[in-house]
Parts: C-alpha cells; sequence; structure tokens
C-alpha cells in the first residue's frame, strides 16, 4: 500500500517563513479558524497555517498509521533543523494533546506558526490510527502489543517518509512519557537522522509503583475511564492547588477528544479508552525491574530534557537520573518547571513549557565558536 495524503488545507494567505508569536496568538484569538481534521473536538490552526495528513502502512495488513502535518501556509521547503515529529506517551494519542487548541492554540499551531515543519504521529492501536485485530478480541485473549522497539519501528518508518518528502537527512525529535523511551531507543540507533532531540517527563529506572498497569495479568489493552484520567493527571498536586492547575473546560474539551477517538471503547457504559499493553509490559520487565530497555549514552545529539515538579507518573528522579546518562550528547540541558504536573503541556503553565522547547529548537549551537 502506499503512503497516502488524506487532505491538504493550503489557505491562501502566504506568510514567508517564521510567523511572530503574537501575531499568531492574535490570530487564533480573533477566531480565524478553519476545519482541521475529522477527529472529533479537534478545532482547526489559523488560516496562516496549512494542515496535510497522511495514512502509512503498518505491518498487520489494514492497519494504518496516522500522521498529521502543520506548517506555515504557502511553504514547502524546510531546512532539517526546522522540521519536528512528535510522539505520544502510554496512553493517550498525540493527536488530541499535541494538537489540542486550548484557547484556540495547539503546541502545534505554536512551533508551526514560528515556522516550523510539524508533524505528529498516533502509533498503531491509538488516536486515529488503526487498531490491530487484537484490539477486537477480549484483551485477555492476546499478549500485549507495541512494545517499546515496535514504537521505534514505526517513528523511524515516519522518520523516513518525513526525510523522503522533504529530501533533508535528519530532523528533530520530541517524545512525551513513554515518547520519550520510543524517541530515545530509536536516537540510540540512528543519530544520523536525528537533529536535536526533547524529551518531556522521560522515563527511567523507577524506584515507585507505576500509575499505570496493577498487578494482575497483562492481556493485549487495558482500558481508561474519564474518572481514571482525571485523578491520574492530578495525583501529587497539592490538594490547595488542584483548582487552578487546569483553566475552566480543558480538562474536558481534552477529554471529548480523546475519548472519542476509540469508537468501540465509547460504545461501553461508562465510556472508556482502550491503550496497548506492550508499555505496560516494558515497565515491568526493565524499568520496574531495575533493567534499562536502552543506553541513553548512545544518543549522540543535543538533547533538552523538560520535567515538572508535581509529576507523579514519571518522578523529578527519574529525569534527573536519566539526565546523568546522557554522557556522549553534544550538549544537554535540564529544565524543570513549576507547578505542573506530567501533563503540563496542558495546564496553565503550558506557555513556559513551549517557550523552553521553543527556546532550545531554535537557539544557534552554544558550543559554535563566535
Amino acid at each position: 500500500m502506499a503512503d497516502r495524503p488524506m487532505r491538504t488545507d493550503p489557505n491562501a494567505a502566504q506568510p514567508g517563513r517564521g510567523l511572530a508569536r503574537r501575531e499568531l496568538v492574535g490570530a487564533l484569538a480573533a477566531g480565524a479558524v478553519v476545519a482541521a481534521s475529522a477527529a472529533p473536538a479537534v478545532a482547526a490552526p489559523s488560516a496562516r497555517l496549512a494542515t496535510e495528513e497522511f495514512r502509512l502502512p503498518w505491518s498487520e495488513p489494514g492497519v494504518e498509521i496516522y500522521v498529521r502535518n502543520k506548517r506555515p501556509a504557502g511553504t514547502e521547503r524546510f531546512p532539517g533543523d526546522r522540521i519536528l515529529l512528535y510522539v505520544h506517551g502510554a496512553t493517550y494519542p498525540a493527536s488530541t494533546a499535541f494538537d489540542l487548541p486550548l484557547g484556540g492554540m495547539s503546541p502545534m499551531d505554536y512551533l508551526a506558526g514560528l515556522g516550523f515543519d510539524v508533524y505528529l504521529v498516533d502509533l498503531p492501536g491509538y488516536g486515529l490510527s488503526g487498531r490491530p485485530a487484537a484490539m477486537s478480541a477480549p484483551a485477555s485473549d492476546n499478549a500485549p502489543f507495541m512494545r517499546t522497539p515496535d514504537s521505534a519501528k514505526v517513528v523511524g518508518q515516519v522518520v523516513d517518509f518525513i526525510l523522503k518528502r522533504r529530501g533533508v537527512e535528519k530532523i528533530d525529535l520530541m517524545g512525551w512519557s513513554w515518547g520519550t523511551s520510543t524517541m530515545g531507543l530509536y536516537t540510540s540507533t540512528h543519530n544520523d537522522k536525528v537533529n536535536r532531540l526533547v524529551l518531556y517527563a522521560p522515563q527511567w529506572l523507577a524506584r515507585t509503583p507505576a500509575l499505570i498497569g496493577g498487578n494482575g495479568p497483562l492481556g493485549a489493552y487495558r482500558s481508561v475511564s474519564r474518572d481514571n484520567a482525571k485523578t491520574r493527571w492530578l495525583t501529587g498536586v497539592p490538594e490547595d492547588k488542584k483548582a487552578e492547575l487546569i483553566p475552566p473546560g480543558w480538562f474536558e474539551q481534552w477529554a471529548d477528544a480523546t475519548f472519542a477517538t476509540d469508537q468501540a471503547g465509547a460504545k461501553q457504559t461508562p465510556p472508556v479508552l482502550r491503550a496497548p499493553n506492550g508499555v505496560v509490559a516494558d515497565s515491568k520487565e526493565f524499568w520496574q525491574a531495575g533493567k534499562p530497555l536502552y543506553d541513553p549514552g548512545e544518543i549522540r545529539v543535543p538533547v533538552l530534557i523538560i520535567h515538572a515538579e508535581w509529576d507523579a507518573d514519571l518522578p523529578s528522579y527519574q529525569a534527573q537520573e536519566y539526565f546523568t546518562k546522557l554522557t556522549h550528547a553534544p550538549y544537554k540541558r535540564f529544565v524543570e518547571l513549576g507547578e505542573g504536573t506530567h501533563t503540563v503541556m496542558m495546564e496553565k503553565n503550558r506557555m513556559q513549557f513551549l517557550h523552553e522547547v521553543e527556546a532550545f529548537l531554535t537557539e544557534a549551537d552554544p558550543q559554535a565558536l563566535n
């Protein structure tokens, strides 16, 4: 099956490279939006941005990999250091987090508005990608699927697609949570295809029990309710800070968009979101057992680690220890944000998060000679 483009929304405006941040925010605030995708409750970017979607073939026949691209309208050529691919974590897809227009603007919109050619991928079993056959049977009938090497292989397929599409040799990568293991593993074996690496809440050896997976036998997938999701999100947040952490309506906007991507789960009572259990199997076999799944010392590109102080999923000690293992990165940076959780990208301090990512991706090489 050939790579299949789904839709292009070029929009007539020709902005040139790099829309200024205040222009982008102003346009979004003014409501200059168009329909962006078929994903429920996912609004569109500014008319100054173009959106394109693709479905790539996966190893299981009939199951496709969903890829979304946003970029300044009218721009088709980008240097590798202005191309970014994002992958999600263990439970929730990229399409309803990285491109969730909270307050009218998503992180994907923000970076595209700065002149980046931005991509996201939903792994098979997640979001707008296809559901493997194992998800049509009871979870207990099959083993966990989408292990970390499998997710890294999918990322490699998408990276190669982007490299060919844009005619470049390397791009930037960004992963969130388990996505840091996906991107870290991929980069450790494909440094030649990576420019810079952003690791948002990195996964490393655990000293505390995981918040997902439980202690029972693992089936192919697990089911999560909206109440489970909200409880997990706020774990570790001081009681007097919980009410103001997530701006009004933002959790509901995210949950509506995210849970609607699982049509079978939405029909259950109460509705659930089903997620592959490969990541949980890896956690038990490696991270919870004190055995690294890969060696961060093999990463040989610049790295930003960004984390928030109330992250109970992957606490600060994991990010700090991971940072020390980056022994061959040309340079590395660790940023800890205050008053944020594992999901700081969708909380009141998200602009702090985005500004740090922007600074790392757009700065000149700090080691270059003047």
